[in-house]
């Protein structure tokens, strides 16, 4: 089944209720195994593909994530759009528990994780100074609100390597930056889609203050399951409204990022890189190389 609209769902849900004729494909990427079977189906009469972002039983931690392979799966499946939901602390007062966040600029916080799909002979250089699509966060944001859940458009998301929570110092020094909201794994995910020319956007499902608030001093991983499993309904409905509003057609620039990203002289690649590469790059090389 080809699928045009992906779906990653973060800490507290590993499902995706509503779905029909499901089925479930493994697929083996050039980076090993994504962090689960991908199940396919269909949503608000479209064509879907859900995976756990953890794998289901939570088994992988942030930094272990295979974001490479994740990403490059969706893009085996035809997957054009992702739209991704991720559990994350709030960093404003304004930003209340299960409230969402669909944020617009990401800040890297992160130690020496791999987030390209380039090397090994091939070069590439892709824009990210508006690093979600806005016609898919604009839908989320929509969504949002016609499925009553409380949603800002717009805002930073800081991603930091985890898995333990912030300090005190750290949470507070993030605040003064201006940071909206703080979690662990959706940079990498956001860079990778570029690359794949996949549109990205995520809804950040806001389940606590982190450490700098008085009342969340201490965030227990009880207090933010507690509101994972509130979150989880709301991502569903959110979901299914997001789904069934997308449009057919992309018009943002998306679609297109390679074009002007690829530096290296075309006779300098690798063979190798560029079979391993095909799927990603192969429009641009005429006729395309199998």
């Amino acid at each position: 089944m080809k699928v045009n609209i992906g779906i990653i769902g973060g800490s507290g849900l590993y499902s995706m209720p509503g779905f029909t004729a499901q089925e479930e494909v493994r697929i083996e990427t050039p980076w090993g195994p994504p962090s689960d079977a991908y199940i396919l189906g269909e949503l608000s009469g479209r064509k879907v593909a859900f995976l756990a972002r953890h794998g289901r039983g939570h088994r992988f931690s942030p930094s272990e994530l295979n974001f490479r392979a994740n990403i490059f799966g969706f893009k085996s499946l035809g997957v054009e759009r992702i739209v991704s939901l991720s559990a994350v602390g709030s960093l404003k007062e304004e930003h209340r528990p299960l409230d969402f966040v669909i944020p617009d600029q990401f800040f890297d916080r992160t130690r020496g994780r791999v987030s390209t799909f380039f090397g090994e002979g091939l070069v590439a250089h892709v824009s990210f100074a508006d690093p979600v699509c806005h016609e898919v966060a604009q839908v989320l944001h929509a969504a949002c609100l016609s499925s009553d859940v409380n949603a800002k458009l717009g805002g930073t998301y800081l991603c930091m390597e985890g898995p333990a929570f912030s300090t005190k110092a750290e949470s507070n020094v993030y605040r003064s930056w201006g940071m909206d909201v703080i979690g662990m794994t959706n940079l990498q995910e956001a860079k990778l889609a570029r690359e794949a020319e996949i549109c990205y956007a995520t809804a950040a499902m806001v389940t606590d203050y982190d450490c700098w608030h008085p009342d969340h001093d201490a965030v227990t991983v009880a207090d933010i399951i507690a509101n994972l499993t509130r979150n989880a309904g709301n991502a569903a409905k959110v979901v299914t409204a997001a789904v069934a509003a997308m449009p057919e057609a992309r018009h943002c620039k998306c679609g297109s990022a390679l074009a002007h990203a690829l530096i290296t002289d075309r006779k300098a690649i690798p063979e190798e890189t560029r079979k391993k590469l095909d799927l990603i790059i192969g429009k641009y090389f005429q006729p395309r190389h199998k």
